[in-house]
């Protein structure tokens, strides 16, 4: 340790240019002296993160690295910077050190750990739908990665409840794009993306509408059959939605409800009397939601 410490004292601008353990360089790094450990640091920089100077904590866990890039303390360093940069918002940073311990220590017992910690990186980072969102599919690709890795971990659970709220925030996105293209007379393009809302995101909030809208752009086309066949399938998989009572209401009013089409707000197979007018499609039968998705479309 004595060589070392006499090794790091006039030495300690070159390790900092040429270590490949080290964190960002543009963080302040503490002078290090002779009686000042790698476990001094390490615990210094837990008390910053208990104390909320997340910085200081930042710069403890990073001084390690630079001076002591050998240390046995070094891998846990590297997590609690990425931990550290993190609670600072400092995502692209936070990402660098996990990513860096990741490849250093792949076998670790804080890897599920270290890949769930980069996926809520991405994560925080989700734009609003009115902004692209690439950074949405970032962030399920690196979730995705916590639940193939270590399915049955906590964090698995938690990375799939983020990745339903991933995709039901992309199926929003259609969801803007496609009204914008209805508003501006672009039906194609507006049932392009409804449809891709129904067929990818279907377990999503978003479902409803969007077979509602395709009910509303179809009749616009004249495309009798098309509306009264997705109308089927909203009035099967959504009776009581107020986005069915809008499309039941529509086809009544163009004569187009399909037979035993349920009335809004009824239970699922519930006997109801049909439209006179109109016999040409049977009462949908369990499971004809997902069929229909894939023979209507």
């Amino acid at each position: 340790m004595l060589m070392a410490t006499a090794l790091l004292l006039p030495g300690c601008a070159a390790l900092n240019a040429v270590n490949p353990f080290s964190g960002s360089s543009s963080k302040p790094t503490p002078p290090i002296t002779a009686n000042v450990t790698p476990e001094t640091l390490y615990n210094n920089g837990v008390d910053a993160l208990h104390d909320g100077r997340y910085k200081l904590a930042s710069s403890e866990f990073d001084a390690i690295q630079q001076n002591y890039p050998y240390s046995p303390w070094v891998s846990n360093a590297q997590l609690m910077e990425g931990y550290a940069d993190y609670l600072q918002n400092e995502y692209t940073d936070a990402v660098s050190q996990l990513e860096r311990f990741l490849q250093l220590h792949p076998t670790s017992k804080d890897a599920a750990y270290a890949y769930y910690l980069r996926a809520l990186c991405y994560y925080e980072q989700i734009a609003d739908i009115h902004r692209d969102q690439q950074g949405t599919v970032e962030a399920m690709v690196a979730l995705q990665d916590v639940v193939s890795r270590f399915p049955d971990s906590a964090y698995a659970r938690d990375a799939r409840l983020k990745i339903d709220l991933c995709r039901d925030h992309l199926a929003g996105k259609e969801m803007l794009i496609g009204r914008y293209y209805e508003r501006e007379h672009y039906y194609e393009a507006a049932i392009n993306r409804y449809q891709r809302v129904v067929q990818d995101f279907q377990t999503t909030n978003h479902t409803a509408e969007a077979l509602s809208r395709l009910v509303e752009v179809y009749l616009k086309l004249g495309l009798t059959d098309e509306a009264r066949h997705t109308g089927s399938v909203l009035g099967y998989n959504y009776p009581g939605s107020r986005w069915y009572q809008d499309s039941y209401r529509e086809l009544r009013t163009s004569h187009a409800l399909a037979a035993n089409m349920p009335l809004p707000g009824s239970t699922k197979n519930e006997p109801v009397a049909p439209d006179s007018q109109d016999r040409s499609l049977a009462k949908p039968r369990p499971g004809f939601f997902t069929r229909a998705l894939h023979t209507v479309f």
